[in-house]
């Protein structure tokens, strides 16, 4: 079939810009007629634009992964010029065979007054004009105008309008790394489905496939040939493709990398007018996929209620939508739903029994949080030929405790011990699971002690995981994408179950075991007092306790009393026991007050059974002491023989003068305990001094301002000497421990140095002794110190530590605390005065000369260090202080607080370990 002739008068149709392939061709879309608008690839006629690079897969050879000179640029051009621009074209002919259609293009209102393209970039040097079917004496003659003006690539400097693209990044994370979550600029160069681009980073080239972060639209398989398959499309994919390419295609956005997925990136994509991942989620084009959503920048917020929103209008995806209700949540009442409760006992890794404001006990479990599982550690165990560690003798037969037993069981359930044991937590009512064949039903739920999110804290340790839910599965935590983000971060830094160590406790069941128990006996009696957590109360006086430095767990009597007996429910075995008087009051007493908390113990005997006679400490209280003292137990005449039997007797006395319980009822008179006075003074002898470094290890270096005389007149001399008798290269050989003149990098001037540490490759390591920074030169760059009169002067930069605080053991927050110190004492003078020493170092406060404020007590206050309890008298006044200070950062959660109290006694909170 030959090709048409071109019409005698053009015939313009009207159509946009959806896609500029090169300088010389673009797709248009023409007017929709129903249905997906049609289109049209068009090739301006008798011109030729430098070719673009293709990206080198299958056939595509080495060299057309290249540019031609100019090829971006005319691309760019045409690009900016059109794209998403209304145009008017004309087809002028059609080649025969291919198909490709020649034609026209106008930018404008109307054709007469429009600007014709074509004519445009070969002004503009950009494309060059060939033999055509119609007349091309216009285009020659601007081509010649071009050229006379040495435009485009009709210059000289044509090497450098040659892009150097790369086309694939062996380590994908570190792209990630490099740009640190800070938006760079991108053109959107294809789009595969609605939420899955290729773009080009700038000015850096980089060619990258994006997933969007937090969602996903519906796709499609490709076929052997790349293209869409038909049967694998998904409703609305074609659609949501659609909006994302009108909206991004050739669009110039921001894109923020946000992590990797294989060799593809995940990131958002922001264009000028938002973020279109919420506008796909609210035209009801996507929904939001949980693995990604802990990446997103900018939170989960937004997308969750963008989706929310495409839900209840049932728009596109969610035309079949039908919103699930929460199993039981919707029943529950105000108070029910939401209440403040005492935590009394932490079970495993991921429930808690709360006691509510009426005293009733409510055992809730974390939404959403799934606790350490034996299977779930896969092959790490084995790698570590770890079996599971027999907790008892080799005796009695192998039972298997969870607790112990399963690793990061243990970790998980101390981490919630120590932060929740007797302090009062916010819970809110999640959602309700209902009960199975072999589970009861849970009320699965958000816990939050002082503001932090518990399930938060211990995932962020890496001590438990999210559970993964269906798309449509509404039963989740309300701060699900919260959890996400922080076990994203444990993966990231391979904290506890996401790291390679793999803790293992080989703990040893000796309860009721008679011949262990005496064994172990003289070691207990021997030992005195030692630190044990209280596992299980089975009455007042009765309790297992477990010994963590000797990993025994064991039963322990409270020795010196008789408590009386608490009920027992019945077993297949045995009948149920009725209570003594009292005995439940006594369990419930004893537990309330012991129970997981950490006491000493001191074993004085074991009975017939293999149970250990002795004392428990809680507190620096005798529990037994105490129990007298309520009058749940009497003394026994088994106490008169022990230190504690005038306590005891006091405690009897007492309670039964009061006449309440087993004896009688009077109120209780604690002694005051009065303060002592502090009569010691703080000596504030100040220097005035400029801070010349800041080590790694909290460390300053410093010059006093009264020698700064001194240190210019050394200075001085020293380089007049060295230009005057300037040193040989290479004649000096370096000594550990000697001092010498050396240049430093920074300015290439001569410095006082001292010879730190020999290295390979003739290198150095130099600490210029007058400023206290140091560095690694080569050695060509160290020299003889001249024999001048101040070259034997002391060293000029002193060194101090800094006073009343220390770094936190967390890598990134330490770099943050030493920058900020870096940053606080770059300029001005500062009042150093010594405070106190340790092992001959001087430890300082350093206070603004100006603003008279504590360098030290300031990076507190921003939760950017600890504070070191010092027991000085004369420092306690600077102590409390700098502890107000940190009590300030804790309350804000700056910094080290954002998780809450990272210190190492009781009443810290979450986030991380000191």
């Amino acid at each position: 079939m030959s090709a048409p002739q071109p019409p005698s008068t053009p015939q313009f149709l009207k159509g946009i810009v959806k896609q500029v392939l090169s300088g010389d061709s673009i797709i248009i879309r023409g007017q929709p007629k129903g249905g997906p608008p049609p289109e049209r690839q068009l090739n301006f006629s008798n011109v030729s634009a430098p070719r673009l690079a293709r990206r080198p897969a299958g056939n595509v050879k080495i060299e057309d992964a290249k540019d031609e000179p100019w090829a971006w640029e005319a691309r760019e051009f045409v690009r900016k010029k059109l794209i998403g621009k209304d145009v008017w074209f004309c087809v002028d002919y059609k080649v025969p065979g291919s198909g490709r259609e020649y034609g026209v293009v106008i930018l404008g209102k109307d054709t007469e007054s429009g600007e014709n393209i074509t004519e445009t970039i070969v002004s503009e040097g950009l494309a060059s004009v060939r033999e055509g079917k119609s007349d091309i004496a216009r285009l020659q003659e601007l081509e010649e105008k071009a050229k006379s003006a040495q435009k485009g690539k009709w210059g000289t400097d044509n090497e450098s309008h040659v892009r150097n693209i790369i086309w694939q990044v062996e380590n994908p994370r570190s792209l990630v790394d490099k740009f640190g979550r800070s938006p760079v600029a991108a053109v959107i160069e294809h789009v595969r489905d609605g939420s899955t681009v290729r773009a080009f980073l700038l000015p850096s080239f980089h060619y990258i496939t994006v997933m969007m972060s937090g969602i996903r639209c519906p796709g499609f398989k490709l076929d052997s040939e790349g293209k869409p398959d038909p049967a694998s499309k998904e409703p609305f994919s074609e659609e949501a493709r659609y909006f994302t390419e009108s909206r991004l295609l050739q669009r110039d956005v921001e894109i923020v990398l946000e992590s990797v997925n294989n060799q593809n990136y995940v990131g958002s994509i922001i264009h000028p007018n938002g973020n279109i991942a919420e506008l796909l989620l609210k035209d009801g084009f996507a929904r939001c996929i949980d693995w990604s959503m802990g990446f997103v920048t900018n939170g989960a917020e937004p997308l969750r209620t963008s989706e929310k929103f495409a839900k209840e209008k049932k728009l596109r995806i969610w035309k079949d939508y039908q919103a699930s209700q929460l199993s039981g949540v919707h029943a529950l009442k105000g108070k029910d739903k939401e209440f403040v409760g005492t935590v009394v006992e932490c079970i495993n890794a991921d429930a808690l029994s709360v006691k509510k404001p009426d005293g009733t006990l409510q055992k809730i479990f974390l939404a959403s949080i799934r606790p350490p599982r034996q299977e779930a550690l896969g092959d790490k165990g084995a790698e570590k030929g770890a079996e599971r560690p027999a907790p008892v003798t080799a005796e009695k037969p192998k039972v298997f405790r969870p607790l112990y037993d399963i690793p990061f069981m243990y970790e998980a359930r101390e981490y919630m011990r120590k932060k929740l044991i007797g302090k009062k937590v916010n819970v809110t009512v999640d959602y309700i699971q209902p009960a199975s064949q072999t589970f009861p039903e849970k009320l699965c739920c958000t816990v939050k002690s002082d503001g932090i999110n518990v399930g938060e804290a211990l995932v962020t340790k890496g001590l438990a995981t999210v559970v993964r839910y269906r798309q449509d599965d509404d039963q989740r935590a309300s701060d699900y994408d919260s959890l996400l983000a922080a076990e994203a971060k444990a993966q990231k830094t391979g904290k506890g179950l996401h790291g390679k160590d793999i803790p293992t406790h080989h703990v040893i069941d000796i309860t009721g075991d008679a011949a262990k128990a005496k064994q172990f006996l003289p070691y207990f009696q021997r030992a005195g007092k030692l630190p044990a957590v209280v596992e299980f109360v089975a009455s007042g006086s009765r309790l297992r306790v477990y010994v963590p430095r000797e990993t025994r767990l064991i039963t322990l009597l409270l020795a010196g009393i008789n408590c009386p007996r608490a009920g027992r429910a019945g077993t297949a075995s045995s009948g149920a026991t009725e209570a003594e008087p009292f005995g439940d009051e006594a369990l419930a007493f004893t537990k309330e007050l012991c129970h997981q908390r950490e006491v000493e113990v001191e074993v004085d005997a074991i009975d017939k059974a293999g149970n250990f006679i002795g004392w428990l400490w809680i507190e620096g209280k005798n529990l037994s002491v105490a129990l007298v003292e309520e009058g749940l137990a009497q003394v026994h005449f088994s106490a008169e023989k022990t230190p504690y039997f005038r306590p005891l007797q006091i405690a009897e006395d007492n309670a039964k003068a009061r006449r309440e319980k087993i004896w009688t009822n009077w109120e209780d008179t604690k002694d005051e305990v009065k303060p002592e006075d502090d009569k010691s003074e703080r000596k504030y002898e100040p220097k005035s001094v400029i801070v010349t470094e800041v080590t790694p290890e909290l460390k300053i270096f410093v010059q006093f301002t009264a020698d700064g005389d001194k240190l210019e007149a050394l200075m001085n001399d020293l380089r007049r000497e060295l230009r005057e008798k300037p040193p040989l290269s290479g004649a000096y050989t370096p000594k550990k421990g000697e001092l010498c003149v050396a240049r430093y990098s920074a300015d290439n001037e001569w410095y006082r140095a001292k010879v730190e540490k020999l290295l390979p490759d003739q290198q150095v390591a130099v600490l210029f002794v007058d400023y206290g920074n140091r560095e690694v030169i080569k050695s060509a760059k160290c020299a003889v110190l001249p024999s001048i009169p101040c070259s034997n002067l002391p060293p000029f930069a002193k060194e101090y530590n800094l006073g009343f605080v220390t770094l936190p053991t967390d890598e990134d927050y330490a770099q943050e605390a030493i920058y900020a110190l870096k940053h606080d004492t770059a300029e001005g003078t500062f009042l150093l005065n010594v405070e106190y020493k340790n092992v001959g170092v001087e430890y300082v406060s350093l206070a603004d000369d100006k603003k008279k404020q504590d360098v030290g007590q300031t990076l507190v206050r921003e939760g950017l260090l600890l504070v070191e309890n010092r027991k000085e008298r004369r420092l306690q006044k600077m102590v409390k202080e700098f502890k107000a200070a940190e009590n300030e950062a804790k309350a804000k959660h700056l910094n080290i607080w954002e998780y809450g109290d990272i210190t190492q006694d009781d009443a810290r909170e979450f986030g991380m370990s000191r």
